[in-house]
């Protein structure tokens, strides 16, 4: 049996919406012929920027993260808006959240964050040859801009400073790319 039809659809419900993904309830046909339930997020996808400037310092961003209910350090990035490309809004995310136009963006590759609860595909960006044009973040947001060295960035990893698991996949990514 091909893998990629192995459980049909039955039904699809949307349950909920807003303008970054989709809440949805399928019921779908499992392996043993009987219907499962699977609720999931069903997303546009999402960007991660890690922009890197002239002296080789890496910008990243300290923000109050609701649900955690504690400080976190992040790559810039965000979910894709409707009406934009995965690099179309990379380079809007590096502008809302650390003031940055950039003259090179490169895709680094791809990863799923949560593969048995949303669909999403997140793409990882540098970008470098940076020029600050100031910030514009969203209502809801508030960053601090940091900037790091490589080295820097992997202490923090070590002391669980830096425990967002999305900008721990970039860096892994990042990481695995510059020593090829």
């Amino acid at each position: 049996m091909d893998k990629t039809t192995k459980y049909t659809t039955l039904s699809s419900e949307l349950l909920f919406q807003n303008p970054y993904w989709n809440y949805r309830f399928d019921k779908y046909i499992l392996p043993n012929g009987e219907t499962g339930d699977y609720h999931f997020v069903d997303s546009r996808g999402s960007t991660l920027v890690i922009p890197i400037l002239e002296d080789g310092r890496i910008i990243m961003t300290r923000q109050f993260r609701y649900l955690n209910r504690k400080f976190s350090i992040e790559f810039p990035g965000g979910g894709i808006k409707a009406e934009l490309s995965p690099v179309e809004n990379a380079r809007e995310e590096l502008h809302e959240e650390v003031g940055y136009s950039c003259g090179k963006i490169e895709l680094m590759g791809t990863f799923n964050p949560f593969n048995g609860v949303t669909n999403e595909i997140c793409s990882i960006f540098t970008a470098s040859d940076l020029v600050n044009i100031g910030s514009k973040p969203e209502s809801s947001e508030e960053f601090e801009i940091l900037y790091f060295h490589s080295n820097q960035i992997t202490e923090l990893i070590t002391k669980g400073e830096l425990w967002d698991g999305m900008s721990l996949a970039a860096y892994a990514l990042f990481q695995s790319k510059i020593k090829n």
